[in-house]
């Protein structure tokens, strides 16, 4: 496996356990989850031993990390993001970078980090709002206004501009130009998936820039380098992480599991004998705790917690 191809939650979940493992005296029991962590996928093996490679680095970082007496929570929690800092350093940042730019995701004009989110004013009156776990880069000039996602997700508001500038956002895997519209753009892997609350916009992919697909108000699709997917409904609770709601109807358990994963450091896992169950209602961001000890009352699943930062729900 190509070791640019790991992504930041994979990359994110070594460096909790790095900094874990560090503290005095880890128990016998956080030991032994550190081990299923590892052997429960390949990329977590391969996230680790690029740990272990770079580990020199880390006494160059704070000596929060090679004196791992953390005080607290949010003192682990900065602890995590500087080891990750050299993860990603370390092993490249190709696929998300612009053309000429280093370590995109951690020199962004705007981030921010796992379960943040965060509103921005842009200079022309246009509205960006940053999900959890995101990057932008923002690049304005006399011809147009242009917008980067380089990892996670935007809702875009956009401004009637004076200069009538086109307003576009940019993924690796293609371009979306806003036809005066409230829209959503959101990165997985490497598929960028676009979701119109608004008017319109257009898309093209990579491969064939002068074949635009439209995208109204109520429509979604997703696209990578080569294709674009069929249109579809949109989803009319896509913007619910604006309230700091997770809203679903219906939804798959593993599914469940998977985004909630995207707000709460650490890795969340969800045995495959109860990924079919399935659950609806709209739950509190704020709080995933509160979110999976609720789980057991509603399902017949446990949630087997080895340390704060690796959880996983499994057949009760």
């Amino acid at each position: 496996m190509n070791a640019q191809r790991l992504d930041r939650a994979t990359l994110e979940a070594a460096a909790h356990w790095f900094v874990e493992l560090r503290c005095e005296a880890p128990a016998p029991a956080t030991r032994l989850a550190h081990q299923q962590w590892l052997a429960g996928d390949p990329r977590h093996r391969q996230a680790w031993e690029r740990l272990q490679r770079v580990q020199g680095a880390f006494a160059q970082v704070s000596p929060g990390v090679a004196r791992p007496m953390l005080a607290s929570a949010q003192a682990k929690r900065r602890e995590v993001l500087k080891v990750l800092s050299i993860l990603l350093a370390a092993g490249g940042a190709g696929t998300l970078a612009w053309h000429s730019t280093p370590l995109p995701t951690l020199m962004a004009d705007q981030r921010t980090g796992t379960g943040e989110r965060r509103r921005v004013r842009l200079q022309d009156g246009s509205q960006l709002h940053l999900n959890t776990a995101t990057a932008v880069d923002i690049r304005y000039s006399d011809q147009l206004r242009e917008l980067r996602l380089l990892s996670g997700e935007i809702l875009i508001e956009t401004a009637k501009d004076t200069l009538a500038r086109p307003f576009m956002v940019h993924t690796s895997e293609g371009s979306i130009r806003a036809l005066g519209t409230r829209f959503i753009v959101r990165r997985d892997a490497e598929r960028t998936q676009v979701s119109v609350q608004a008017h319109a916009v257009e898309v093209r992919c990579s491969a064939d820039l002068h074949r635009p697909v439209r995208v109204e108000a109520g429509q979604q699709l997703s696209f990578d380098r080569a294709t674009i997917s069929p249109l579809q409904m949109a989803n009319p609770d896509a913007d619910a992480w604006l309230r700091d709601l997770l809203v679903v109807h219906d939804w798959r358990l593993d599914d469940f599991i998977s985004e909630l994963q995207r707000y709460r450091p650490g890795h969340l896992g969800c045995a495959q004998a109860v990924a079919d169950l399935r659950i609806s209602g709209a739950f509190q961001l704020g709080n995933s705790d509160h979110i999976l000890a609720n789980l057991s009352s509603t399902l017949p699943v446990r949630i087997r917690q080895f340390s704060r930062f690796w959880v996983r729900v499994e057949p009760a």
